[in-house]
């Protein structure tokens, strides 16, 4: 299935900022080896359960080790380890913003006071997350923040993808109760702490066309 960029997506998503060693995260990052190093001082995990999509709906799970130097000359977030539940999902994400998507089979449990998440391939787990959720949920927009700030950045094939998601929804707080990876498939991420995390239960997203240009 081909579904060119503009994305309209819909669901809920947790969020969560880790701090933790820059050997760990570059080695186990899963970024091209040409951005060398990624910089700044807290690590992104997310899991998102999307409701629909161009592509219908699926889940993912991914990690961002931090910012790069890009060949433009400016720094910005990108995702190093992706996995998601649909096939179409990887292939278009690949072709429209250079996202390294791969795909796995997720088994999710939800409650209403958070979810269990376990992320295998071939029936083996490489990935569990027990998360929960809790508070007031407060409104919030990505427009509220610089634009650079949201902006992410993809190397593939040869080729920069720059592109900033737009999303609104609520917010509130969210708490990591376990988490385990493997290491190999997904960062081994248990090594570092989580300094804060957040929880969407219902979101609105676009994602955009990318600029693509040849790096």
């Amino acid at each position: 299935m081909i579904a060119p960029a503009p994305w309209q997506l819909h669901g809920r998503a947790y969020a969560f900022a880790l701090k933790t060693g820059v050997a760990q995260r570059t080695a186990q990052s899963g970024a091209p080896d040409a951005l060398g190093e990624p910089r700044g001082a807290r690590s992104i995990l997310m899991f998102v359960d999307y409701s629909s999509s161009d592509v219908g709906p699926y889940q993912e799970l991914l990690f961002i080790p931090g910012h790069y130097r890009f060949p433009d000359g400016h720094r910005y977030n990108s995702i190093g380890r992706i996995y998601v539940s649909s096939q179409d999902s990887v292939d278009n994400g690949r072709s429209n913003w250079g996202i390294p998507k791969d795909r796995a089979d997720f088994e999710v449990t939800q409650t209403d006071a958070g979810d269990q998440v376990t992320v295998s391939l071939d029936g083996r787990p490489f990935c569990r997350l027990m998360l929960a959720h809790g508070g007031p949920a407060l409104p919030v927009s990505s427009g509220w923040v610089p634009q650079k700030a949201v902006t992410l950045a993809q190397l593939r094939d040869s080729r920069m993808f720059r592109y900033t998601p737009k999303a609104k929804g609520r917010l509130q707080l969210a708490r990591l109760k376990h988490f385990w990876a493997d290491g190999e498939h997904f960062p081994a991420l248990q090594a570092g702490n989580w300094t804060v995390g957040g929880y969407m239960p219902a979101f609105d997203m676009t994602f955009p066309v990318a600029a693509i240009t040849e790096a």
